[in-house]
């Protein structure tokens, strides 16, 4: 194989690296479809694919991953600053030299995580949706499903900028291609491999739901779901469900599932509610205490377990139930129930762990970003040991306006690096 010379600038880097880190196991859930099919593949006016190096490898100047809000703000921030889709044919033309960016999308079609929410989730019920940054959303129907609502919206986004996505690609691994450690970075995935100067990483953490391990939890008869497989209260109408979690989703499901059959609900810890407004300055103060476990190096925790739960109408009313009769975790399960420490045995037919989910970034596990706490070291959008890689939509900028902040953030500091070259 001969030398590669990707980009005007960069010396030679050889194309033998290989990497045999397989992306983390993941379900395939079912997809509540409000988007026509057409617009699952190639970027909406791409005229064709991107320039390719002599070894048949694809080469944009920043690759995004992921096309979600965090992923999407980022498209649209480096297509403000002059970057220009890596979808289109090259030409002998100066400006065939403009800086380049693609955006590669696991999922069919647009809508990010949206697409797999339950049906039930009503825009009426969505927790703060900010809009994408340059186009508003334009006024919800209340009880319209999000995982319909929200997509449409991501789609006439992409559509209206003429965003460079390509769906659906499965990205495997993202690896430095030589020992250079401001030399390109190759992006391998299911349709091909990527050279890039810069990686803008918005792949969330829909795809690795948490299923924590307590003893006799393989020997449950029942049925087992995560937040990720819920489809519908009714679904599960006649059975006696066990609820474990105490964030947002867990609350808003047993608050549904309360409604049509009996429930039980178990936490680690006792449940923080909180009662009045939470406005800017509350926000601010959430964040930097997220973003101080991340700047340590710590796995980043949710920004609802700083804010607290908000009392709502709904959950008003389920308090007044029962259903949020909170109780300790269980500390085993048993083939038709779960007991606790002191003996006490509930019975049950299905346990629900809504238990969150972890960053999906088991493709980076070649660059070695983690450190001994089992977080990364951050600094702002990026690892502080490797320059070339953002994350954003990880810790601080996991809720839908730090998305929207951190990718205008890690563009700004994109651009910089590119420039330094």
């Amino acid at each position: 194989m001969g030398p590669e010379v990707p980009f005007p600038g960069w010396g030679r880097c050889g194309g033998t690296s290989r990497c045999d880190q397989a992306p983390a196991p993941g379900r395939k859930h079912p997809v509540r479809r409000g988007v026509d099919a057409s617009m699952s593949t190639l970027l909406h006016a791409a005229p064709g694919p991107a320039p390719a190096t002599a070894t048949g490898q694809r080469t944009a100047d920043v690759v995004v991953i992921g096309a979600g809000q965090a992923g999407l703000s980022a498209a649209h921030h480096l297509q403000r600053r002059g970057f220009r889709s890596a979808l289109e044919t090259g030409s002998s033309a100066p400006e065939a030299r403009a800086r380049t960016f693609v955006v590669l999308d696991g999922e069919e079609g647009p809508g990010g995580a949206w697409r797999h929410r339950w049906d039930s989730l009503r825009m009426a019920t969505v927790n703060g949706i900010h809009d994408l940054p340059g186009m508003e959303q334009p006024p919800p129907d209340p009880h319209e499903p999000s995982n319909t609502a929200l997509p449409r919206y991501f789609a006439a986004y992409e559509e209206r900028f003429a965003l460079p996505v390509l769906r659906p690609v499965r990205v495997e691994s993202v690896e430095s291609v030589d020992s250079d450690p401001h030399g390109p970075l190759r992006v391998r995935t299911d349709r091909g491999s990527w050279l890039t100067r810069a990686v803008v990483n918005a792949t969330g953490t829909w795809g690795r739901p948490y299923w924590p391990y307590y003893p006799g939890r393989e020997t449950f008869l029942g049925e087992q779901l995560h937040t990720a497989d819920y489809v519908s209260a009714e679904a599960l109408r006649g059975r006696h469900v066990v609820v474990v979690g105490g964030g947002i989703s867990a609350v808003q499901l047993l608050d549904e599932i309360s409604q049509v059959t009996s429930t039980t609900w178990v936490t680690r810890r006792e449940p923080v509610w909180r009662d009045g407004p939470f406005g800017p300055e509350e926000g601010r103060r959430a964040v930097a205490l997220v973003e101080e476990r991340v700047r340590a190096g710590l796995p980043p925790r949710s920004v609802v377990s700083v804010t607290g739960l908000p009392w709502t109408p709904a959950l008003r009313a389920a308090a007044e139930r029962g259903a949020l009769d909170r109780r300790p975790m269980f500390e085993r399960v048993e083939p038709d129930g779960v007991r606790w420490a002191d003996g006490t045995f509930q019975r049950a037919d299905v346990i629900l762990w809504a238990t969150g989910f972890r960053a999906q970034l088991d493709h980076l596990a070649p660059l070695r970003l983690r450190g001994r706490g089992g977080g990364i070291v951050m600094d702002g959008t990026r690892p502080a040991a490797e320059a070339r890689v953002h994350l954003i939509g990880y810790g601080p900028s996991s809720s839908t306006v730090g998305a929207n902040r951190a990718g205008r953030d890690a563009v700004r500091e994109v651009e910089a690096l590119l420039a330094a070259r």
